[in-house]
């Protein structure tokens, strides 16, 4: 009987509230924004140099997006779900 309501009283606990789960997707998302505007530039022709690989949007967009990501991420880590 004790253990019918144990089981009862526990309820499942996540780590962080909503708060911080919609922050992390946020973050998320903005690395991968970043990570897909780095990509491409290249050339298939290996004897063809193409200056498009250092465009501004490959070079300082991409870079900052990632970085704030990841500083979107912290924050949602250690955002507190109870304080309102």
């Amino acid at each position: 009987m004790g253990e019918k309501k144990r089981k009862e009283d526990t309820k499942a606990m996540f780590v962080f509230g909503k708060k911080n789960y919609k922050f992390m997707f946020i973050g998320l998302a903005t690395i991968a924004i970043g990570f897909i505007l780095m990509s491409g530039g290249g050339s298939d022709d290996p004897n063809v140099f193409n200056p498009e690989i250092f465009s501004w949007r490959r070079i300082r967009l991409a870079p900052a997006l990632v970085l704030a990501g990841f500083g979107i991420q912290i924050y949602a880590i250690l955002l507190n779900p109870n304080k309102k």
